[in-house]
């Protein structure tokens, strides 16, 4: 009965809503045909919030941000007022009743995260424009409160993990189909395929950055388990797809940080200490840093051009510091990131201001035929060096933190889990790899601030949580011990 009920709420307001967007439209008022849809939205966050979120799965890949259309506020639709809404609705759920479980607080994502916010609050006091750092804590909040705080029990079941890897891929080659089809029409070109994603992805490098992310995830959904012979033909398609999407993308950052989810792939299989991948690090460390002499010499050698179309030349062409404008650029973005460090090393110019303040950072032997005296341009292009400049040296150590409590938390959950359940087990390592490509290009460009990035990677934290909880309350069941009933 209850059923029947929704169901018929939903065909009235359906039939209501038709009927009036017609009225509206046919009165030049098209924009009201919107505010429905947002009752619609609230009506699901209510009484299907578990629904809400996986939406969140398909609707990130394909949303728009009208700053393209308005000149105004920058706003990913329909993601962003999803996500705001149930902030507060989450927020306000939380103060009625607890709805997170005891042991989140333990998890050390949870603690690096949550430092991390803190020091985003601090670093806004003290910020060169703290309207513009306060808005965006308040971005930082609507992302990851609601996707890895409350987001880790919905993750907490093994189906809703599948189901939004599922949506995500299915949303990805969605995108990539339409990206392929422009680029067809004008041959594939390099310079048409800087912006034919749009209006899904902003750029190349952001469409790249997302697709190479979504390599391992599609991969990982057809070795997973046994398929009907028509799942096994749409995932093959979906590989086919997401492979050409990628090597259209012509990101070069992409196309590296897939080859270094490869090698992470056989770290874990192989099952190598960390203390040896440790060891191994320093020493890699200090040898570039006593060769670094010889090896700035052979890049300056490097004369390869991005816009080569060969794929080998293409991947050189990333080490190319002498001639190519892409690569000289963001070297002049992370030489501004540093001395903006030295000048306010504690605090940092504030979160958000990097794009108002390096431009009077740059030296004129780094300015490039693509650089503006004006510093109009964007952020640091580095997820890193951006925290660094604006948050000083905390607001860096901060974000490697939760680098670093993500990958410890993923493989060792991956490790624990039961290899009985192989379908799951695979998709833990896939969204680990698929954090790799993410996070390896983010030495190169940093996009937690879009929907794009933060919704798929907040939600992979909060599956590890969730996921992790779970296993640990199936050990605590299990170790429970069997009271007989005495009164027999």
């Amino acid at each position: 009965m209850e059923t029947l009920r929704k169901s018929g709420f939903l065909l009235g307001f359906g039939l209501l809503y038709l009927i009036l967007s017609v009225y509206w439209i046919w009165q030049d008022q098209a924009y009201l045909t919107l505010f429905p849809v947002g009752l619609m939205a609230i009506y699901f966050a209510v009484f299907y919030t578990e629904y809400t979120f996986l939406s969140l799965a398909f609707l990130t890949p394909l949303s728009v941000n009208i700053e393209e259309y308005t000149d105004s506020i920058g706003l990913f639709i329909p993601t962003e007022p999803i996500l705001l809404g149930l902030l507060v609705m989450l927020l306000m759920q939380q103060l009625i009743k607890n709805q997170l479980h005891q042991s989140l607080w333990k998890n050390p994502i949870i603690w690096a995260v949550s430092f991390y916010l803190f020091w985003i609050f601090v670093t806004s006091i003290t910020s060169t424009s703290p309207s513009v750092s306060f808005k965006f804590l308040l971005a930082k909040l609507w992302f990851i409160i609601p996707i890895l705080f409350f987001g880790t029990k919905v993750f907490s079941k093994p189906k809703n993990v599948r189901a939004f890897i599922w949506l995500f891929c299915i949303a990805m080659c969605i995108a990539m189909l339409y990206t392929l089809t422009i680029h067809a029409s004008y041959g594939f070109g390099e310079e048409e395929g800087h912006w034919v994603m749009w209006p899904f992805f902003k750029d190349h490098t952001i469409y790249g950055s997302t697709v190479a992310f979504s390599v391992p995830l599609v991969f990982a959904l057809y070795f997973s388990k046994k398929h009907t012979p028509l799942v096994q033909a749409a995932l093959l398609l979906m590989i086919t797809i997401t492979m050409l999407g990628l090597f259209f993308s012509y990101t070069r950052a992409a196309w590296l940080s897939v080859f270094a989810s490869l090698f992470v792939l056989l770290f874990i299989k192989l099952r190598i200490k960390f203390s040896l991948l440790a060891g191994i690090a320093v020493i890699a460390g200090f040898a570039l840093f006593f060769s670094w002499d010889n090896i700035q010499m052979e890049l300056e050698r490097n004369k390869y051009e991005h816009t080569t179309e060969e794929f080998g030349e293409k991947l050189q062409s990333a080490t190319n510091v002498t001639t190519d404008a892409s690569n000289l650029e963001r070297l002049n973005r992370w030489s501004c990131a540093i001395e903006m460090f030295k000048q306010r090393p504690v605090f940092g110019f504030g979160p958000g201001t990097y794009a108002f303040e390096y431009a009077r950072f740059q030296e004129p032997e780094n300015l490039t035929i693509i650089s503006t005296n004006f510093g109009n341009m964007g952020n640091a292009h580095s997820e890193y060096l951006g925290p660094l400049s604006e948050m000083g040296l905390l607001g860096m150590l901060a974000m490697l933190a939760i680098v670093a409590a993500i990958f410890y938390k993923g493989i060792t959950l991956y490790l624990k889990w039961s290899e009985e359940d192989k379908e799951t087990r695979t998709l833990i390592l896939a969204m680990i790899l698929a954090l790799v490509t993410y996070f390896v290009h983010g030495i190169l460009n940093n996009y937690l601030d879009t929907d794009k990035a933060a919704v798929p990677i907040w939600s992979f934290c909060a599956s590890f949580i969730g996921l992790e909880i779970l296993l640990n309350d199936r050990k605590s069941a299990s170790a429970k011990p069997i009271v007989k009933d005495s009164s027999k």
